[in-house]
């Protein structure tokens, strides 16, 4: 049995759950998200636990128990807490700003980039080199970040670009090996 669906899930008080034909719908202070349950998945309410049940030992059915546990825990925390992604510009120059909703970025371009955030997650920027991506839909926050990510990606020689915070850039040696070693 898949370690990660047999697994219950917690309910948090402020949280509530309505599960009907297969949707499962999360409502809590941050707002509310649904989710349609697969056919072979099935999810019960237990005393203050949610349990995911597969329907048979079905390498089809026993690959969609986990992936379904963790889709709707995410659910359960994102309504409660909320997801956040942080990302950090190095580089000369470099440097974002907020204009209302949009996220206007000078990474170096001719042009400044202007980034508008999906319905669902808020950008903020912290001085002018951190910016924080929020939201309570994990997928959309992740994809959000990685696609101001993609804008200019760091690159290994002098590490300038857009990472995350917890992100390590794996350095290379520049030309005749300044960086790592001496010449010959």
């Amino acid at each position: 049995m898949s370690r990660i669906g047999r697994m219950p899930i917690s309910v948090p008080d402020k949280v509530s759950i309505t599960i009907d034909q297969g949707i499962v719908s999360v409502k809590g202070p941050k707002g509310t998200l649904t989710h349609q349950i697969p056919d072979g998945v099935s999810v019960v309410q237990q005393d203050g636990h949610l349990v995911v049940e597969r329907a048979s030992e079905d390498k089809h059915h026993k690959a969609l128990h986990g992936l379904t546990r963790t889709l709707v825990n995410n659910m359960v925390v994102g309504v409660s807490q909320g997801f956040t992604k942080t990302l950090d510009i190095t580089g000369v120059g470099y440097r974002a700003t907020m204009s209302g909703q949009r996220l206007n970025l000078a990474l170096g371009y001719s042009h400044p980039v202007e980034v508008v955030a999906p319905s669902g997650v808020s950008l903020g920027v912290e001085g002018q080199t951190r910016i924080t991506v929020s939201g309570i839909d994990k997928q959309v926050v992740g994809e959000t970040a990685a696609q101001i990510r993609r804008l200019r990606p760091p690159e290994p020689y002098k590490g300038k670009g857009i990472r995350y915070s917890n992100e390590v850039i794996r350095r290379k040696a520049g030309k005749a090996g300044k960086v790592g070693g001496k010449k010959k």
